[in-house]
């Protein structure tokens, strides 16, 4: 059970994020807050919206959905329209946030969300793929699979497809997760690499498997994330698909589970516990907590799951969340961005993954770590 003050401070630093941005500047989007650059349609707002639905959807508090409501509204235009968002970019990433929109559609009816959701699935429509039939994750990463562009797009893909098509895809996204555990499963530990370059043309692909080197905390996090929010919108009518996505899951978190840290976390690069300059990091850690939870919540993984995912709540939280007077309440810990190639040709080393930047309050860490809280208040209640 969730403590009352923990809770309390928990709820009051959510309230505090909120009432300190707007779509024009969210508290939370450390690489917006941080340049003066216009802040765009974008997965790092999109997840922290996400987090803010599921405590309306908890509590029924109006506010909450006023907020993401308001926020939608800045970029969405009354044609349907997206401002700053480009189908033409193929960006998977910019699928994230089109996830808040159905609950917005759904409650209001107004036909301008519809519109907005029928142009980000339009997208995926016209989305290069590789030869296997894949979503390039980006336009400008030609052949290339990233582990985040599942969590960024197959659950809108899905629920689309549920609503408005009769699930007519639904088989594609089944193909692009078998496709992902044919290539980009390592065999001996069971985790997943971060990248794969069907071309095997990138300097940080392996030539032979077309894999990256390390398995990247945050992109295992995205991925198990990923299983848990799609079989959410799978129709219990394809009963032996839902199993399959069901047995990827339980596969990756019982592989995830043999690296977690005694104190609860996992480590920025999984498979590598206690090496020298890798650390307990929150933002994977805290997606892997919420997939089990919500996993376990959902009945798509077994209950006895359920201490893990709560060991690695409370970890995020006896190492990294702290409030003071002076300083207010911080989340540390948090990887801000890791990649792959790109204009500073990232080669995905081990080096690579303990060199970009660690901050606090940022929302790829805070969103998962609000949902996952979202989940154990769900499980108080229960």
């Amino acid at each position: 059970m969730l403590d009352e003050k923990l809770k309390k401070e928990i709820m009051g630093y959510l309230d505090y994020l909120l009432e300190n941005s707007t779509a024009e500047r969210p508290l939370w989007n450390k690489e917006i807050e941080d340049s003066s650059q216009e802040n765009k349609w974008n997965y790092i707002d999109g997840c922290m919206l996400l987090a803010v639905l599921s405590l309306y959807e908890k509590t029924k508090e109006e506010h909450y959905f006023s907020f993401v409501k308001d926020f939608i509204d800045y970029f969405v235009t009354e044609d349907g329209n997206i401002k700053t968002y480009s189908v033409e970019e193929y960006n998977l990433d910019s699928v994230n946030c089109a996830r808040a929109l159905f609950p917005i559609y759904e409650r209001t009816g107004e036909e301008k969300y519809k519109k907005a959701l029928d142009l980000v699935r339009s997208q995926l429509e016209t989305q290069p793929r590789t030869a296997s039939g894949n979503f390039w994750h980006k336009k400008i990463y030609p052949d290339q699979v990233w582990l985040d562009g599942l969590f960024m797009a197959q659950p809108f893909y899905l629920r689309y497809e549920t609503e408005f098509a009769k699930m007519a895809k639904a088989s594609d996204v089944l193909k692009q997760y078998r496709n992902v555990e044919q290539f980009m499963k390592d065999p001996e530990t069971g985790l997943y690499y971060h990248g794969y370059d069907e071309s095997r043309k990138m300097p940080w692909a392996n030539p032979i498997t077309g894999c990256s080197q390390n398995f990247w905390l945050r992109s295992l996090g995205w991925f198990a994330l990923s299983l848990v929010d799609t079989l959410s919108e799978l129709s219990e009518t394809l009963y032996y698909e839902k199993r399959y996505l069901m047995s990827l899951l339980k596969d990756l978190i019982d592989s995830i589970l043999v690296f977690q840290d005694e104190g609860g976390m996992f480590w920025q690069v999984a498979n590598f516990p206690g090496r020298e300059g890798n650390y307990l990091e929150t933002s994977g850690t805290a997606l892997i907590a919420c997939a089990i939870l919500r996993g376990v919540r959902l009945h798509f993984l077994p209950e006895k799951y359920l201490p893990f995912g709560e060991k690695a709540f409370y970890g995020i939280v006896d190492r990294y969340f702290s409030y003071s007077e002076k300083d207010g309440i911080k989340l540390g810990g948090i990887c801000l961005v890791a990649g792959l190639g790109g204009k500073k040709m990232r080669d995905g080393s081990y080096e690579y993954y303990l060199s970009e930047p660690v901050v606090e309050n940022e929302s790829k860490g805070v969103a998962p770590f609000l949902m996952t809280f979202v989940e154990l208040l769900r499980e108080d209640e229960d």
